[in-house]
């Protein structure tokens, strides 16, 4: 099958790598770029437990004076593996799944333990924090990275997806799906995709992409690539 990533390409090589060991043709465009963003000093000894729904919030985040014994919360298997790479020592993954997350901080986080820090992109696609204020806890909530999107592409790049439309394509955000979207409406693709399978991370993200016709529309938690591949 011929495989499309368009997250940048650093949070997709692995993936790549053991797609193409399994015999795949994989493509990578990048239609969004990460961009570190300035935050205000904090003071880590007034938390108690950290949220991370991005591995680029843990890359974005001093973390010298941050106490890694702390309860730290991870959306997914890739975001608990950065915790890992930066020493947290006691870390529990959701697995993917922003509702399974809200369940595991509360059962492993109540009001009496004090503050949790929520470190997160600007765009986000669950109001966690705002749920797991309403449910008693106290959070404070960091933007330390943003997500911009690209506007020029390699010319090569898009004659190669024109001449090879994928099988599948992987969407990791809304707004991923936004940039995916103004490419195809920029280079008048809007009706290659019809034997093409889309993987979103939620229905928020689905829903920019709903106008397009594709084979099949799937809903995925990261760390469900693979599994995907046998459902098409």
């Amino acid at each position: 099958m011929h495989i499309l990533f368009t997250r940048p390409f650093e949070d997709s090589k692995e993936l790549i790598l053991k797609f193409k060991t399994l015999g795949h043709m994989v493509s990578s465009i990048p239609v969004i770029s990460i961009k570190k963003k300035l935050y205000s000093q904090l003071d880590y000894s007034s938390f108690n437990g950290i949220i991370f729904t991005s591995s680029n919030a843990i890359k974005f985040l001093d973390l010298k004076l941050l106490n890694k014994k702390i309860k730290c919360f991870c959306v997914g298997n890739f975001t608990e593996q950065a915790a890992k790479n930066k020493g947290f020592q006691n870390i529990y993954s959701a697995e993917g799944n922003v509702n399974n997350l809200k369940e595991i901080i509360l059962q492993n986080f109540k009001p009496t333990d004090g503050k949790l820090l929520y470190v997160s992109g600007e765009i986000i696609t669950s109001d966690l924090d705002k749920y797991l204020i309403s449910e008693g806890l106290k959070i404070e909530r960091v933007i330390n990275y943003s997500s911009n999107p690209i506007e020029k592409y390699d010319e090569n790049l898009i004659n190669d997806l024109k001449n090879n439309i994928p099988d599948i394509v992987y969407i990791y955000s809304q707004n991923s799906a936004i940039s995916f979207k103004s490419l195809i409406t920029n280079f008048n693709l809007q009706n290659h995709w019809m034997n093409t399978n889309l993987m979103c991370i939620s229905e928020k993200t689905s829903s920019v992409l709903n106008d397009i016709k594709w084979k099949k529309i799937f809903l995925f938690n990261p760390g469900e690539e693979e599994y995907l591949l046998y459902k098409v």
